[in-house]
């Protein structure tokens, strides 16, 4: 049997310790539900036991503060298997909030402190925490109220998707406070996370299949008459041409020749007549 590590024992421990097994019922009677999900009724806890271990199943209780407890006959195994597959889905899309900073100043301009304000909105849309950090320098702590009137301007401007979670509190030369985005918004960003998510996962899943339409066809094999070679014949046929070239080129040397050797002659003649 695998070793489960100890992240995985404590949530199994966890899973277990939530609902009640058989022996560890404490109830006298039970309101049973059957392995098919049929009520069978109110009956004794020890007949419950009786007909769970009769079929090979386990009692569960699974809602211990009704009155009589509802217990239920599965697979205690299986069951705890997908009760910690539906908390792990349910982590995944689960919206994991950040906490973005926004600095300002006392003397940020109206116009600079509404782009702000527009920027912590695509913030806390979604999902997310805002802090605006306004920095007072030299002379300016002598007017704190100009600090927290801006804060309250902007939170006031948001007042529609967000809640504030930490009242303009002083911290040195530093005047902060913290919005949250109300439920109504945070639930609205976890489902687009998970809309996301599902198109996340049906695009890779989609992905084989595309490549697989997509690869090109084996190219067929080219005909045979484009892959003969040139004939014996034909290369025959322009050897015997370019010997004839050269059989010609030769005779026009020897013709060159002879011209030189007449002209020699000639030039002897004349010197001999003189």
């Amino acid at each position: 049997m695998p070793r489960l590590s100890p992240i995985a024992r404590r949530r199994s421990r966890a899973i277990r310790d939530r609902f009640r097994i058989n022996n560890r019922i404490r109830a006298r009677e039970v309101r049973l539900i059957d392995e098919n999900g049929t009520q069978v009724g109110i009956v004794p806890l020890r007949e419950a036991l009786a007909m769970a271990e009769e079929r090979g199943f386990d009692l569960v209780e699974v809602a211990p503060n009704a009155v009589p407890p509802v217990c239920r006959l599965l697979d205690y195994g299986k069951f705890r298997y997908e009760q910690s597959k539906k908390e792990r889905e349910a982590r995944r899309n689960q919206k994991q909030s950040e906490l973005k900073q926004i600095r300002l100043m006392p003397k940020t301009d109206d116009h600079d402190v509404a782009v702000k304000a527009n920027q912590a909105r695509r913030f806390l849309l979604a999902g997310d925490k805002v802090k605006f950090n306004l920095r007072f320098r030299g002379r300016e702590m002598a007017h704190p109220e100009i600090g927290r009137q801006m804060l309250d301007q902007i939170a006031e401007q948001l007042s529609d998707i967000a809640v504030i979670e930490q009242k303009p509190l002083m911290e040195g030369r530093v005047l902060s406070m913290l919005l949250a985005p109300t439920a109504r918004v945070l639930k609205a960003a976890q489902q687009a996370q998970k809309a996301a998510a599902q198109r996340t996962t049906a695009a890779e899943s989609a992905k084989p299949a595309t490549s697989a339409a997509s690869t090109p066809a084996t190219a067929e094999p080219a005909d045979e008459e484009e892959e003969e070679l040139i004939d014996d014949g034909d290369v025959v046929e322009e050897d015997e041409d370019d010997d004839t070239f050269v059989a010609d080129y030769d005779d026009e040397d020897d013709d060159f020749e002879d011209d030189d050797d007449d002209n020699e002659d000639d030039e002897r003649n004349r010197r001999r007549r003189r």
